[in-house]
């Protein structure tokens, strides 16, 4: 498979002196993605290491085994949801750790067919899982006024979530919303055009995204699959990209902090240095959050 895609895994040196407190110890990947923290991870591990590595998209799965290219990862399609039942099967009860990386793959926003980015023309899909049946088009012409608004607001955190969700109920009456170029025009029509270095319909984007794959109610999930799966000294380690999703995490991880069972490593979310951001401007939102079993 051609891979013209460059791939930097984010705070991959942090996160692996957080993380891997067992060399030899077995781990989880929650979001493989294309296997760069995988890869990291693998280099500071002993022989007999393992990681399963999680992904819905099995188009990255495939391109994360090219990459990585170890016996030691085993990946898995499936959602990080499901790893309790998934592990089971593979005869797995415990971890040393798991990774979940919450944000969205180079080559998933680099390639126009996938339909996340308004920046290339594409056909409005977003799924991360291309097998499910539900796309960004089907919600945007088929959803109700009211449930569109619902998730600008609360997805996208859109001041004009309304009129944004109006203008297009009005504009599907006469044809579909069916690419990436047409969900802009429409959002810019309310919004209007692109004046600072953030498109103004980003968060319209960003809230379809989310809808589409179920991507919140999957996070409220880590804090039932770190209960099941972690051993005591266990760390699980989240990484986020907007603000939404980080408090997600906060509000879990200090919950789970309040039991007495887990102690929070990160007392703040940490983010990258200049130098890396400098370097990888998609690092430039990044937080990262680590919590202990004890």
């Amino acid at each position: 498979m051609t891979q013209p895609w460059t791939h930097i895994p984010i705070m991959a040196a942090e996160i692996a002196q957080l993380l891997l407190t067992r060399p030899e110890g077995i781990y989880m990947d929650g979001t493989l993605g294309l296997g760069g923290h995988t890869k990291f991870f693998l280099s500071q591990l002993a022989p007999q290491a393992h990681i399963y590595g999680f992904d819905k998209d099995p188009q990255a799965l495939q391109m994360a085994q090219e990459r990585v290219q170890d016996a030691r990862l085993t990946p898995c399609h499936a959602s990080y949801s499901q790893a309790v039942e998934v592990l089971a099967a593979q005869g797995v009860q415990a971890l040393d750790g798991a990774l979940f990386d919450l944000g969205l793959s180079s080559y998933q926003l680099d390639d126009p067919s996938r339909g996340f980015s308004l920046l290339r023309e594409g056909p409005l899909d977003m799924r991360f899982d291309t097998t499910q049946p539900l796309t960004a088009a089907t919600i945007v012409n088929t959803w109700s006024l009211e449930e569109l608004e619902r998730i600008f607001k609360e997805y996208g955190e859109e001041r004009r979530a309304a009129q944004v969700a109006h203008a297009l109920v009005t504009y599907r009456r006469t044809q579909p919303v069916q690419t990436t170029l047409q969900l802009k025009q429409v959002a810019e029509s309310v919004l209007g055009p692109q004046r600072g270095r953030i498109h103004p319909a980003t968060q319209i984007f960003q809230a379809l995204r989310i809808a589409c794959n179920q991507e919140f109610s999957n996070v409220a999930q880590i804090t039932k699959v770190i209960e099941q799966l972690l051993k005591p000294g266990a760390r699980c380690a989240v990484l986020t990209f907007h603000s939404l999703e980080d408090r997600l995490v906060k509000n879990q991880f200090k919950a789970l902090a309040a039991t007495g069972q887990w102690k929070l490593v990160t007392k703040h979310a940490l983010a990258p240095d200049y130098e890396e951001v400098k370097q990888n401007r998609r690092a430039r939102s990044a937080k990262l959050r680590v919590i202990e079993r004890v």
